[in-house]
């Protein structure tokens, strides 16, 4: 292990030493159901959350999420939506945070580095006091007291060269999956059973027990810029251009190609990508005549730009067995 990665793995030690013997985690009074991941972007965080708190609503709860808000230009505690409206745009609350307010109407959405500080924040302001807590990427934040863990390890590159950043995609060694209750393979559709047979056999020997499940992204429509909607298959045997600034921009060129289109062209930025008007003025150069594809997360940065006008976003949704649905909300009843 090099000296950096060391350094990172020293404080990852102090950190976990610090909330197991000289700092008690707060417990919020309310259940808390945490989702996250032991590497570095692309396992589908969003789409879980998103499809998580859809189920909560459904089976009777008044969930609430808490998010740290990643590159949002506002750092204090704060209401991306107070589940009436979203208060805050891109900018300030951050993509994915906004996008999660912008697709759970009618579920508040909180921003705040500290979550248990965040919870009370909710807790204590909302005319309707939430029932369940939803951490989005919480598995890190030890912090707070949780009912369950969900780990998501992304299939299509499930753990990197195993070293912690910033040698390797590890946030935390294999060994942390032992805090999951719940492991969820996403992407599960893009790998063969050879690969995905070994993703489990690594969980389960380092967790033996915990129960594991597969997932995917389904395309589930397109978005164009100007709001209205059309079926995933508009674009089937269309020629189109894709561009994203995400984590994992090949398992999205996938998925749109599971629409039926032919990519003649693509463009991928960094993850968290800030659009310029230069940006826009390359894209709509080199997309002419095609379709322009793009992320739910990247299409709320760019409604402040002068974008083309045969430009959607492909909406996705994060689909997963019934009996994971069933199990955790039983648990959290």
């Amino acid at each position: 292990m090099g000296l950096l990665s060391s350094l990172y793995s020293l404080g990852l030690t102090c950190r976990t030493f610090y909330y197991r013997h000289l700092k008690t985690p707060g417990r919020l009074p309310v259940k808390v159901i945490s989702i996250g991941n032991i590497t570095l972007g692309g396992t589908g965080k969003t789409p879980a959350v998103i499809k998580v708190a859809e189920e909560a609503r459904k089976r009777g709860f008044h969930p609430c999420i808490l998010t740290r808000g990643y590159k949002g230009n506002i750092k204090e505690t704060c209401f991306v939506s107070n589940g009436k409206e979203v208060m805050l745009n891109p900018d300030e609350a951050g993509d994915e945070p906004y996008l999660i307010a912008a697709r759970l109407n009618g579920i508040p959405v909180v921003k705040g580095s500290k979550r248990y500080e965040a919870g009370l924040f909710a807790l204590n302001r909302l005319a309707i006091r939430p029932s369940l807590i939803i951490l989005d990427d919480g598995f890190q934040h030890i912090a707070i007291e949780r009912d369950i863990n969900v780990l998501l390890i992304d299939g299509t590159n499930p753990f990197g060269n195993r070293k912690l950043f910033p040698e390797g995609i590890m946030r935390e060694p294999l060994t942390a999956m032992r805090r999951a209750d719940y492991a969820i393979i996403t992407k599960s559709d893009m790998i063969d059973k050879n690969a995905l047979a070994d993703i489990k056999a690594i969980i389960k020997n380092t967790s033996p027990g915990m129960p594991v499940y597969e997932s995917a992204h389904k395309p589930a429509g397109l978005i164009h810029i100007s709001g209205y909607t059309e079926e995933p298959e508009h674009i089937s045997n269309k020629d189109v251009f894709v561009f994203a600034g995400i984590a994992n921009s090949g398992y999205f060129a996938s998925t749109v190609k599971m629409c039926g289109a032919r990519i003649k062209g693509f463009k991928w930025y960094r993850d968290h990508h800030a659009y310029s008007a230069k940006d826009m003025s390359w894209i709509r150069q080199k997309a002419e005549g095609l379709y322009i594809i793009t992320t739910e997360k990247d299409l709320v940065k760019l409604k402040k730009l002068k974008v083309p006008e045969n430009l959607y976003a492909l909406a996705i949704d994060f689909a997963v067995d019934n009996i994971f649905l069933d199990s955790i909300f039983r648990r959290l009843s």
